[in-house]
């Protein structure tokens, strides 16, 4: 009976094992295999396995699910080029802003007109006369010449309507503006090489801001610059370079590093000048305190770095026209270090007085060649001695 009862437990065993085997679906077995690399329900084994929300897992010749598509959130936009600007061209600059220069010189010349329009030009005349001058900023040897000069002619030629009297004094400041140096700013391209400019100046006077306002004229001339960030002092100063030479498409040179050697940079930006075929290189360096001994130095061994690649055209002083005196001080040491060739004489639209301009020139027997007349980007110009008499005077 045992046997029995074995022999029916183990049918039904063997009953149920073979109808389970019956009710499995086809393939389960290749997804085992698919799971370790095989195709899913194939059970061949070459093929792949598809994640939903997962990369594909990849072997025998099967192809790869593309990337998920980011969300609008992780798209970045490019950050929109800078607006290059068309700068108007320097010619006629200073013509046009006389006006300007006008109204903050007319006191200084209204006052001399007035002095010789007077009947009587006794000695007290003409010391009131040389002392408008020297509060002018002409300097006490040129006011003194001045109106020994003026006494001279007033003796000789008798009369004085008031179309003389003005002629008279109009030629005799042109006499002392005019110069035999040349105000030509020497940015040419010459032997296949960019004109080299180094902008020299103590801190205050503009100096940065002049580099950006004549790089701003040479392109509207049709020139193109790079400019040398060698103000490594100031990151503030290298920023704002670069703003200037973004809006009209002049490459700057910088260094990141704050406190990097300015002669590097100066370098490396002449270098890239030579190479990229530009027109000029402008230079900025550092606001030097000209009693600093050790900055001046400094200052002369960029201009000797440079001088190991090409040489330098022009080297611009950059002078706040209302420091008056004070200018000329800071203009003899920076004279004696990187021999000075040109004179920029910011703000002469405010305070300044125009004598400063007589005074700094016979000074150094170096020219004027920039003045700037005002805080916009285009009111720098190229000085001018008629233009700059006659709005002394009023006309």
């Amino acid at each position: 009976m045992g046997y029995i009862i074995l022999i029916v437990v183990l049918a039904v065993l063997i009953l149920a094992v073979g109808g389970t085997m019956l009710l499995r679906p086809r393939g389960t077995r290749g997804v085992r295999r698919g799971r370790a690399g095989g195709d899913l329900g194939s059970g061949t084994g070459t093929g792949t396995i598809e994640r939903p929300g997962t990369d594909t897992d990849t072997a025998g010749t099967g192809t790869a699910q593309a990337p998920p598509v980011p969300r609008p959130a992780d798209v970045t936009a490019p950050p929109a080029p800078p607006v290059v600007e068309k700068p108007p061209p320097s010619a006629g600059r200073m013509m046009r802003l006389r006006a300007r220069l006008a109204r903050s010189q007319t006191g200084f010349g209204a006052a001399l007109l007035g002095l010789l329009s007077r009947d009587r030009l006794d000695d007290d005349t003409w010391d009131e006369m040389e002392e408008v001058l020297i509060t002018a900023d002409v300097g006490v040897t040129p006011a003194r010449q001045i109106v020994s000069d003026l006494r001279t002619k007033v003796k000789v030629e008798g009369t004085r309507t008031s179309e003389e009297v003005r002629a008279m004094l109009r030629a005799e400041l042109l006499a002392q503006v005019e110069t035999e140096a040349s105000r030509a700013l020497r940015t040419q391209r010459h032997e296949g090489r960019p004109a080299v400019v180094l902008v020299v100046g103590v801190n205050g006077t503009g100096k940065t801001t002049t580099v950006g306002k004549l790089a701003r004229s040479l392109v509207g001339d049709g020139d193109t610059v790079v400019l040398g960030a060698a103000d490594t002092f100031r990151a503030a100063a290298v920023d704002q370079l670069q703003t200037w030479g973004d809006r009209v498409g002049a490459q700057t040179v910088r260094s990141d590093k704050e406190g990097a050697d300015p002669a590097s940079v100066a370098f490396e930006a002449v270098s890239h000048g030579i190479e990229g075929e530009a027109d000029v290189v402008l230079i900025d360096t550092a606001g030097r305190l000209h009693t600093k001994t050790g900055l001046m130095d400094e200052l002369g061994k960029v201009k000797r770095v440079i001088e190991k690649r090409t040489s330098v055209d022009e080297v611009l002083l950059v002078l706040d026209a209302t420091t008056g005196q004070n200018g000329l001080r800071q203009a003899r040491v920076f004279a004696e270090v990187v021999d000075v060739s040109g004179i920029v004489l910011t703000k002469l639209d405010g305070t300044a007085k125009g004598g400063i301009v007589i005074a700094v020139q016979r000074e150094l027997g170096v020219p004027v060649k920039l003045v700037g007349l005002g805080e916009g980007p285009d009111d720098l110009a190229p000085f001018d001695a008629e233009t700059f008499v006659d709005a002394i005077l009023g006309d």
